[in-house]
């Protein structure tokens, strides 16, 4: 497929807005389907969760980040992530009210048999977090279960993803469904980290979709990688951001995720498909802001047409000013009032081959 950029591959396609629980259940089913109603007032094409277990991913011990810290005052993030897992019939009664209310339910898996689960669950795609970018067993896993991939690229560098690719390409036989989604990994991402334009190096160096993951305040920098090729966007979606827990302050509330979504269908509907020629609603506006070559005096009948006795004027019913010099030598076939827009039917000895 070279020879045709990412972006022009992708542009004119809808993009697939992800509503990002996440954890933003804080361990409770009851909120968990209170996310993915939100989800789907806000007009997401999916509601995106993640599947661990504590013992899987961290070892006892080991520390929160800074902002997980901050935000749940927890040091031990093996204790933090064990209140926020999500059990196997918590994943099968979210999916089946997704499933009722009529939005996409999948989901990020932290370990082989989290992604074992999910395809017999029956997701539709899997997303692999920006941490497991150089988790090679996960990767492949995930990429041999032949469903559409997402993969976030937080914390990666150009020679990490490329790796990754390869592991996946190893293991499903192409790229194909794939998508690579730049991400900064801050929570908050301050605005001058997010790099948008990566995205665009992404597509052209790597000749593969792109999207963009945000953890940045507000909803500008997701329009914003709309417009520069984005066909996934991804942002996180909280009840309410006073919550308790990591993510909650670096997420959007129904109302926002609502304006959001309603922004990048905006975008997406202007971007078009980038070649440059009127649009049927300039045509109506060139007969009216566009010039005809008309009669700047009374023309009697016979009389051989000078430079001098013409102008351009509006409206752009007539003769193209760009073919005035062909008017100017031709004679008027019949007289001609000042003011005339002019026609070659009114013209002999003019009128282009």
């Amino acid at each position: 497929m070279r020879g045709t950029s990412a972006r022009e591959r992708h542009v004119a396609e809808h993009v697939f807005v992800i509503a990002e629980a996440g954890v933003n259940h804080n361990g409770d089913l009851a909120m968990a389907l209170r996310l993915c109603d939100a989800a789907k007032a806000t007009g997401s094409d999916a509601v995106k969760f993640q599947t661990f277990r504590a013992q899987d991913l961290v070892v006892p011990g080991a520390p929160t980040a800074q902002y997980q810290a901050r935000e749940t005052g927890q040091q031990d993030q093996f204790a933090m992530l064990q209140q926020l897992e999500l059990s196997v019939e918590q994943h099968r009664a979210i999916k089946a009210h997704c499933e009722k209310i009529g939005i996409e339910f999948f989901s990020t898996p932290f370990s082989v048999d989290a992604v074992d689960m999910l395809v017999t669950l029956g997701v539709r795609r899997i997303k692999l977090s920006s941490g497991e970018l150089t988790h090679r067993a996960l990767v492949e896993r995930a990429a041999a279960a032949q469903l559409p991939l997402l993969v976030s690229t937080g914390m990666g560098t150009m020679e990490e993803i490329r790796e990754a690719l390869g592991w996946i390409a190893g293991a499903r036989g192409s790229l194909r469904d794939v998508t690579v989604l730049h991400c900064t990994s801050a929570y908050p991402a301050p605005d001058n980290a997010l790099n948008l334009r990566a995205m665009q190096s992404m597509a052209r160096d790597l000749d593969v979709a792109v999207g963009y993951s945000d953890h940045s305040l507000g909803i500008e920098a997701t329009l914003a990688a709309v417009a520069l090729g984005a066909s996934v966007i991804e942002k996180h979606l909280t009840l309410d951001r006073t919550l308790p827990g990591p993510d909650h302050s670096a997420s959007l509330e129904q109302a926002e995720f609502t304006t959001m979504v309603a922004g990048i269908r905006r975008v997406s509907a202007m971007l078009g498909d980038g070649v440059k020629a009127p649009t049927p609603e300039e045509r109506d506006t060139a007969r009216v802001a566009r010039r005809s070559v008309a009669a700047a005096v009374d023309i009697a009948a016979g009389t051989v047409i000078t430079d001098a006795m013409l102008m351009c004027r509006r409206p752009a019913t007539g003769i193209a000013p760009a073919d005035l010099q062909k008017v100017v030598g031709t004679k008027a076939r019949t007289p001609i009032a000042a003011g005339t827009v002019l026609t070659w039917e009114q013209l002999q000895g003019g009128r282009p081959t």
